[in-house]
């Protein structure tokens, strides 16, 4: 169960206290910054973003500006990574292209909870209606760019098209990397995504089952006003920056907002990122998933990782202190 918000906890730290921060490209993180702070709704966030256009010295507008706050939800800090994945296909079926990447129907867009994954590869709920954005040829690439939630699609002339998340079927996501370790079949720090891959295709019917033990079920959209050269669009509706942006979950971290990041583990990483983006498995205060750019190695890449560390939002100086608790009198 998530903790209550009374549970949440506020700490405003000094920025001498972020490890790393002076050796940081300051000016890299305050470009992704800009991407989507015109976008942000509240006064102040807007002022802080005509500020940043006037070209000021990067370190100096997040240190004179914002002030690094801890938010704290009881729950350990985890980073994940994600990335954009690269697709086989075409928009007509064939004999290798047989595998749908779907728009959304309407009657998942007007309930909270629709069908199963299992209830809509299995039943014809979907044929005859023109919901095919493009097929493709393998059902496990298109499963784990459900959990990606965008990509591109190679199509046989060499051109790409780009899909983006539209919306889900309403039932919660469920880890069938976690699944594996609970069957025995893997130790929890054996699994990521290329071997669930690989077990999966040496297993076509337990792999099935696998698959539709997560009863989330991610619908698109083709995105058409994207260049090949950026990235996917986030859930703030801009392009995502390689190893700059992150995905939050904004019941805690505002979209838009400087994120100082303290990764742990084999490859520390100690950056100024910017929560630009969601994800159905991206829940806490403390939980993270970095992205990593597009295709097969950024992939490779995203899906080793699963560490601790920490972060720091970098709130607003009015916003950061209104969050502090009222003392006691």
């Amino acid at each position: 169960m998530p903790p209550a918000f009374a549970d949440v906890t506020h700490t405003i730290i000094d920025f001498g206290q972020l490890d790393g921060w002076e050796s940081d490209d300051h000016a890299t993180a305050l470009a992704t910054f800009l991407n989507t702070c015109r976008d942000m709704e509240d006064v102040d966030w807007r002022n802080l973003c005509s500020f940043a256009e006037a070209n000021p010295d990067p370190r100096q507008f997040f240190e004179l500006f914002f002030r690094p706050v801890m938010i704290e939800d009881g729950q350990d800090a985890m980073f994940t990574g994600y990335f954009e994945p690269e697709l086989d296909g075409d928009l007509t079926p064939s004999s290798r292209f047989k595998y749908p990447v779907y728009a959304m129907p309407k009657e998942a867009k007007a309930k909270n909870r629709w069908l199963s994954r299992r209830d809509i590869l299995n039943t014809d709920v979907m044929k005859g209606r023109g919901l095919e954005i493009a097929y493709v040829d393998d059902p496990v690439e298109l499963f784990f760019l459900q959990i990606q939630g965008s990509g591109r699609i190679r199509l046989p002339n060499g051109e790409f098209i780009r899909v983006g998340y539209r919306g889900a079927n309403g039932h919660p996501y469920r880890s069938i990397g976690v699944e594996l370790v609970r069957r025995g079949v893997y130790d929890a720090h054996q699994v990521s995504a290329e071997v669930i891959k690989n077990w999966v295709r040496r297993n076509p019917k337990s792999g099935r089952n696998l698959l539709n033990h997560n009863p989330s079920y991610v619908f698109f959209r083709e995105v058409n006003q994207v260049p090949a050269d950026k990235g996917p669009l986030g859930a703030m509706n801009r392009s995502v920056t390689d190893m700059r942006s992150i995905a939050v979950d904004p019941k805690f971290i505002p979209l838009g907002a400087p994120v100082w990041i303290e990764k742990k583990g084999e490859a520390p990483l100690n950056r100024l990122m910017v929560a630009q983006d969601t994800g159905s498995a991206i829940k806490g205060a403390q939980r993270a998933d970095i992205f990593f750019g597009t295709g097969e190695e950024a992939g490779r890449a995203a899906g080793k990782l699963r560490d601790p560390g920490r972060m720091v939002v970098l709130m607003p100086i009015q916003r950061a202190y209104a969050l502090l608790p009222e003392p006691l009198l």
